[in-house]
This record gives C-alpha cells, sequence and structure tokens, in this order.
C-alpha cells in the first residue's frame, strides 16, 4: 500500500526558511562567542559587586550608585594592589636567588655528565648516543627559529587579554550603575503579574547563588590563605627560611584557591616549590600538613559556609568547571560553577512546570475510572 503526502509550496517554503533562520542564528552566536563571554563575566562580577554597591548607596547623598561603584572598584583595587606590592618583592627575591644557584645546577650536571661519558664509552654506546644529540640540537634549532613567532603570538595574546579585561571592567561598572533601571523597564513589560512575580522569583533565587558562591568561596580562599600564611611564618621561625614568604604563600593559596577542585591543590604545589629554594624539610612539612587542612576544609570549612548555596553534584561540578577551564580558562573555572547552580534552577522551574502542566492535561473521564479501579 502506496502513500501519498503532498506538501504545498508555502509550507515548503517556511520549513526550509526555518532551517535557514536556525543555521544564521548559530553562526552568528559562533561569530560572536568572545562578545557573548565578555558579557557573561561582566553579567557575573556585577552581580558578584552588586551587594557591596548597595551597601555603600544606604550612606551616599541621593544613593548614588556611579559613587558607590566606584568606591566597590577602589576598594577591590586598593586590596589587590596592596597584595601584589606585598606578595610581588619577596617571589622576585626568590626567582633571583634561583638564578643565582643555576651555575651550581650546572656543574653538578657536568660531573653526572663526565660519568655518562665514561659509561657510554665503555659499553661503546657513542652512535645512539649521537643521534639522541643530533635529535636534540635539531629540536633546539627548530624552536630558536620559532622564538620570534611564539614571542608575536604572546605580544598578541596578552593584547587580548588585556583588552577583555578593560572591556569587562567597564561593562561591570555600567551594569552596576544602570542595572535598577534596566531591571524596572523589564518588570514594566510584563502584562500578567503572576508571571513577572514568578520570573522576580526565579531571579532572586539565581541572585542569591551567585552571591552566596562568591561570598563563601572568598570566606573559604582567605582562610585557607590565613592558614598557609601562618603556617609559612611559624616554619620561618623554626627553620630559618626568610619570614616575607609568608605574605606570597598566603596570596597563592589565596588566589588559586578560588579555582574549584583543582586549585588549592596547584597553590599547595608552588608554596612547597618555593621553599624548597630555602629549606627542603620545611617544604615536605608544609606540604604533608596543607594535605590535611585540604581534608579538614573540604569535610567541615566548606559544607559549613556553603551549605545550601548550591546543590549541584559531584560530576555536574566537575563537568561545570571543564567546560567553564575550555572557554575561559581560569575566569571561566572560577564563575562556571554559581552558572552551573543558576542553570540548575531554571531546569529545576521547567520541569516542576513541566510536571504541573502534565498534572493539568489529564483527562477528566480517566481520573474517574482510576478512582473506580482504586478505590
Amino acid at each position: 500500500m502506496k502513500v501519498k503526502i503532498e506538501i504545498d509550496t508555502r509550507t515548503l517554503v517556511r520549513f526550509w526558511l526555518v532551517v535557514i533562520g536556525f543555521g544564521l542564528a548559530a553562526l552568528a552566536i559562533y561569530a560572536s562567542i568572545s562578545a557573548l563571554l565578555i558579557l557573561g563575566a561582566a553579567l557575573f562580577f556585577a552581580i558578584a559587586l552588586s551587594p557591596s554597591v548597595n551597601y555603600f548607596a544606604k550612606f551616599l547623598p541621593g544613593k548614588s550608585r556611579v559613587l558607590s561603584t566606584a568606591i566597590s572598584y577602589i576598594v577591590v583595587i586598593s586590596v589587590l594592589g596592596g597584595i601584589f606590592f606585598l606578595a610581588v618583592p619577596p617571589i622576585v627575591e626568590q626567582f633571583a636567588k634561583f638564578t643565582q644557584s643555576v651555575p651550581e645546577l650546572i656543574n653538578s650536571a657536568s660531573k653526572q655528565y663526565s660519568g655518562l661519558h665514561s659509561f657510554i664509552d665503555q659499553y661503546q654506546l657513542q652512535t645512539q648516543a649521537d643521534k639522541i644529540g643530533k635529535a636534540m640540537s635539531d629540536g633546539a634549532t627548530n624552536y630558536v627559529s620559532g622564538i620570534g613567532t611564539n614571542l608575536i603570538n604572546s605580544i598578541g595574546s596578552a593584547f587580548s587579554i588585556f583588552t577583555a579585561g578593560i572591556l569587562i571592567l567597564v561593562l561591570t561598572f555600567l551594569m552596576l550603575v544602570e542595572g535598577p533601571t534596566w531591571l524596572d523597564r523589564l518588570w514594566g513589560v510584563y502584562n500578567n503579574s503572576a508571571r513577572m512575580k514568578h520570573h522576580k522569583k526565579l531571579m532572586t533565587k539565581m541572585y542569591g547563588v551567585v552571591t552566596g558562591y562568591v561570598v563563601g568561596q572568598l570566606s573559604i580562599s582567605a582562610i585557607a590563605g590565613l592558614v598557609a600564611g601562618v603556617a609559612v611564618f611559624v616554619m620561618a621561625l623554626v627553620f630559618g627560611i626568610p619570614t616575607n614568604l609568608a605574605i606570597p604563600a598566603a596570596t597563592i593559596i589565596f588566589v588559586l584557591s578560588l579555582i574549584p577542585l583543582f586549585g588549592e591543590t596547584i597553590g599547595n604545589l608552588i608554596v612547597s616549590i618555593v621553599l624548597v629554594l630555602n629549606n627542603p624539610t620545611a617544604a615536605a612539612i608544609f606540604l604533608i600538613f596543607f594535605i590535611l587542612y585540604q581534608q579538614v576544609e573540604a569535610n567541615y570549612i566548606s559544607p559549613k559556609i556553603q551549605s545550601k548555596r548550591n546543590n549541584l553534584s559531584a560530576l555536574a561540578i566537575l563537568t561545570a568547571v571543564t567546560i567553564g577551564v575550555y572557554f575561559m580558562g581560569i575566569i571561566g573555572a572560577i564563575i562556571s560553577i554559581p552558572v552551573a547552580g543558576c542553570i540548575g534552577i531554571l531546569a529545576e522551574d521547567y520541569f516542576a512546570r513541566a510536571k504541573k502542566n502534565r498534572e493539568k492535561s489529564e483527562r477528566p473521564l480517566n481520573k474517574i475510572i482510576d478512582e473506580i479501579q482504586n478505590p
């Protein structure tokens, strides 16, 4: 039996127009992905800074959001600048110390090379050694020849990052200043008051997720940085290492702890490497101590501070962080969890409304039959 399906020209044209429209929309989104990521990062930072802006606005004449936003920016930049000037000099000092120890490392390597040369002669491995040396020489030549290109690419990447950072700062400032006005305009568009209240409730929940996560993560990172700084200071008194390493250690742990899952571990390794240049025993003790502290933080400190901030599973968090790192690097890793929390709120609301609509769509006759069969 053959079935003949007839489609009129208008339906066919509409179908292809819809397909082409979706294709063009996807292409436009792909072409502007960098701009969308910058806007998303600016929105996240605007939400994160809004509590401080609202706080300062209460005490200013006319509750000026421009002035309160400027004050918030000045406070944040002052704190970051103070940390930078306190932490960078000791790091530079350690780097200089490392460069001074390079000749000694080279002499040690040369002595080891002499023993290796005798081993090669004894077992007649000179041919294989020459091949390895030629391969290493060719690789070094290729690397040196590409230094100019790599340098230009690095400068271009650094300029792009700097430009994106400036855009994010400016957009964040404007969002903080004009945010309430745009929200009032948005709510004024609604004709259905019930729907407006529902969307306001959703936005309030997402706002709470972002601000709560930021405050909680900053608190956890500050505690970790303080613990690291005190630990390094105590070891400086015991093992005679420079006491000014405490501030860089606290800064490194604080900054990297803002990266979920693996940031604090990376910070621990970096601080341990810095301590190795001064005292290997102190480095080993700090490494073990901070691994134990991470267990305490994961089981007691973090759940206490971040309780009820988000209800994401470990898989959801790891997935969100992976996607964030892939698209935006460190910034993406930092904002990935609250963004995933907001998506979770929207998904939960969607499924709740879908279930409610299904219950409403059930036929009354079926309900009566079910009640008769299952009294």
